[in-house]
């Protein structure tokens, strides 16, 4: 229960906060589509977002490139939309570069060895990813006084009622029984 399952908890109870599309370099994976879970491009377009300023951030992973299209994040904020972007440290670092005024929010997990079973638990990558990912969440803890806020995701429920909380967005209210 990382990012992704919070995100997509998030967005079940509040479709109106706008989650933002990422370009990649990468294939598609079976029962994607392009423009729904990512814009997929070559690495010559991608070369031509950077070159063109039209990514807010971008960042190499596995190989592959990945970024947050400017233009539709600025649309959506200059309409009102509440806009949630789900990046890593290297993207959120350029975000606070680009628009200070952004919340960034680092969600923790509740403990190292918590993280170590989550990443095990999976059982759907090997051994050297694992490793990877191990080593990467090192190098992001260490950099978690960089955010404005942090979230402890021990629950899923309790991580979105406190990002919906720091958004200053209210859970939708429970449909009453009618007793």
């Amino acid at each position: 229960m990382g990012k992704s399952t919070v995100v997509s908890r998030l967005r079940e109870l509040r479709p109106d906060i706008w989650l933002s599309v990422s370009a990649t370099t990468r294939r598609p994976r079976p029962g994607e589509t392009h423009g729904v879970q990512y814009f997929f491009v070559d690495h010559a377009e991608f070369a031509a977002m950077v070159e063109n300023g039209e990514l807010l951030e971008y960042a190499e992973f596995a190989g592959n490139f990945y970024g947050t299209l400017r233009r539709p994040v600025l649309e959506r904020l200059d309409a009102g939309t509440p806009v949630l972007l789900e990046i890593e440290l290297q993207g959120a670092r350029q975000v606070r570069a680009s628009m200070p005024e952004a919340l960034l929010v680092f969600l923790a997990p509740p403990s190292w060895d918590e993280l170590v079973r989550r990443l095990v638990g999976r059982g759907t990558e090997p051994a050297e990813v694992i490793a990877r990912r191990l080593e990467t969440a090192r190098v992001e803890l260490a950099a978690e006084s960089e955010f404005d806020a942090r979230v402890v995701n021990s629950s899923v429920e309790e991580a979105v009622a406190a990002l919906l909380d720091l958004m200053g967005l209210q859970p939708p209210s429970e449909p009453s029984s009618g007793s």
